[in-house]
């Protein structure tokens, strides 16, 4: 005999995730994950990879890069003296 459909989506797991009035999400969790689809449940759930990311890190202002830069420069500087006084 057949499961009823509102019974087996009664008997499914749960969310879980913690809503916005402090209860658990009731919805029910998607198929071999934890988290229901608004959750975070679906496959390629989450922020994407690399560039696409809004939050990449190109490391432009790393400390590193900005003494780089800084040193890069000084040594412009010194050639355009240099060149100045040669001329």
């Amino acid at each position: 005999m057949r499961t009823p459909d509102f019974l087996r989506l009664n008997l499914s797991p749960r969310c879980g995730a913690k809503t916005r009035s402090g209860s658990p999400c009731r919805s029910p969790a998607v198929k071999g994950r934890t988290r229901c689809r608004m959750h975070g449940g679906t496959k390629g759930s989450g922020a994407p990879k690399g560039r696409a990311n809004g939050n990449y890190q190109h490391g432009h202002f790393t400390c590193e890069a900005i003494q780089g830069r800084l040193a890069v420069r000084k040594l412009i500087r010194q050639a355009k003296s240099t060149l100045a006084r040669l001329t």
